[in-house]
């Protein structure tokens, strides 16, 4: 199955500050980590007052990064070979680094393939709900798709 990845970080580079999977059809994945540096300034402005603007029963408490790994992992255990689709480069590189809990440790996930399809023209942010929200971008990202095939 296809998951739409979207997150909002803590600028580039920065550390992980929500992820969304949104499948095309299906239980979606929404998660918000626990924050302890300082914060951008643009990430306080535009990411940070919405990252709690999602549906009743999707809000989660801020997690540490092993508890959102593991989340991950159990969310991606049912299926054999999951296709993460991402339309920025940060996004998969920040999935990537969450799985990794150690030195030489990843969480158990199946096989994961990514595909990297860049957009032009196209922003997942200007075509959300809730710009700058990791679920509301990653739906954008898959409806967009979906409507394109």
């Amino acid at each position: 199955m296809r998951y739409f990845l979207d997150t909002e970080y803590n600028g580039w580079g920065g550390a992980l500050i929500s992820i969304a999977l949104v499948p095309d059809e299906g239980e979606e994945l929404y998660l918000t980590l626990a924050v302890d540096v300082p914060l951008e300034p643009w990430v306080e402005r535009h990411v940070m007052p919405y990252l709690d603007t999602v549906p009743d029963g999707m809000l989660s408490p801020r997690l540490s990064r092993l508890d959102a790994a593991q989340i991950v992992a159990h969310y991606l255990a049912g299926d054999s070979d999951p296709l993460v689709v991402a339309d920025w480069p940060e996004d998969i590189a920040q999935l990537s680094m969450l799985l990794v809990t150690g030195n030489g440790d990843m969480v158990a996930v199946p096989r994961l393939n990514f595909l990297m399809r860049p957009i032009p023209g196209f922003s997942t942010a200007a075509n959300s709900k809730v710009p700058h929200n990791a679920l509301h971008d990653a739906r954008s990202l898959r409806d967009h798709v979906l409507e394109s095939e």
